[in-house]
């Protein structure tokens, strides 16, 4: 897969060598970071909702609320560069503009997926949001010129059926108190989030390779700063004009599992959110956005099970389809990922021998 880290930088063999041995450990740490995001949030949301929360724009906020956890890192990074006289490279004027932009899509994002949420179990959501892949992909090839495969487009078009399973046997996991026709729009809008995110994670990898010459992981970071307090941002306007801020107290008195419990769970959705944040722009730096939506797609099981174990979800017929069908694409697209690999691989050894 295309190393983001080092376009547009040119190294010798041997240190190209060292660089890619050296990069596991980040992209490990960065994986991790983002299944624990992944897995916990989405429950962390929909244990908003279960329990008496109905603030749409409260549970969006929470997603990006969390920013001020990445003034940690980033001042290690400052007190460590000090006593080396290393210069902390400051975010470009062109990619802090980048930044902006994409965190007022974030901001949106994260309404329609609260909002998609609040009337779909956790399991059927994830599901849907899996087409994400689908649309990174897409937009991957147009944006940042993204090579399809044979096994790409098998991947995309198990993972839309699936979609369409469910969209065809709509009642078969209806919560409680919700009409078909919420339900309905949960799946539209959470289809919908899943498209946008798909737009914003090339674009991600687009802005770290186009707008600036160099890219260090202290400039991610700092992207990401900028970027989820935009996101912020935009969802604090919509719970003013929501008036959601004077709500909160009245809903923590009546939430269902204890006012001390609902602060607990705000908090733990707005620390998970981050983390999940951290870890997907991470990997976006490290390999390329596509990875970063195959990882997020892969995570599905993973969700699934955990919403089954934590809330007792019903996994019916139509979910165990389309989680198969996921499976498969996914399964499609990591081989082909290999064979294009190994391709490559043998390609320099190929053309030593000629010569």
């Amino acid at each position: 897969m295309e190393e983001v880290a080092n376009k547009g930088n040119d190294h010798g063999p041997e240190e190209e060598e060292k660089k890619k041995g050296t990069k596991w450990v980040p992209i490990l740490l960065n994986g991790v970071t983002m299944v624990i995001g992944t897995i916990a949030s989405p429950l962390m949301s929909r244990l908003y909702f279960l329990h008496g929360g109905s603030r749409k724009w409260v549970a969006s906020w929470l997603q990006s609320a969390g920013f001020p956890i990445l003034l940690i890192p980033i001042s290690i990074l400052l007190l460590r560069n000090r006593p080396q006289k290393t210069p902390f490279t400051l975010i470009k004027p062109k990619l802090l503009m980048a930044s902006v932009s994409l965190g007022l899509l974030v901001g949106l994002d994260n309404f329609t997926y609260s909002l998609g949420l609040s009337y779909l179990p956790v399991s059927t959501s994830s599901l849907i949001f899996a087409t994400q892949l689908a649309f990174t992909a897409i937009f991957a090839f147009v944006i940042v010129r993204q090579r399809f495969t044979a096994y790409s487009i098998n991947a995309i078009v198990l993972m839309t059926m699936g979609t369409v399973i469910l969209a065809v046997r709509k009642g078969g996991d209806r919560p409680p108190n919700v009409s078909d026709g919420e339900y309905l729009l949960g799946f539209f809008v959470t289809l919908g989030g899943a498209a946008l995110l798909g737009f914003i994670l090339p674009c991600t990898e687009f802005a770290y390779t186009k707008l600036s010459k160099v890219i260090t992981y202290e400039l991610v970071l700092q992207f990401q700063l900028i970027l989820t307090s935009t996101a912020t941002a935009v969802c604090t306007l919509g719970m003013l004009i929501n008036k959601d801020f004077q709500a909160i107290p009245r809903e923590a008195s009546a939430y269902g599992l204890g006012e001390t419990k609902y602060y607990v769970v705000l908090v733990s959705l707005a620390i998970t959110s981050q983390l999940l944040f951290i870890g997907s722009l991470g990997i976006i730096f490290y390999t390329s956005s596509f990875c970063a939506g195959v990882l997020a797609a892969t995570l599905l099981p993973f969700t699934e099970v955990s919403s089954v174990i934590a809330y007792k979800e019903r996994f019916t017929a139509e979910k165990g389809l389309a989680l198969a069908l996921s499976l498969w694409g996914f399964v499609s697209y990591f081989y082909g990922e290999y064979e294009k690999s190994k391709s490559q691989n043998m390609a320099p050894s190929s053309a030593d021998n000629s010569v």
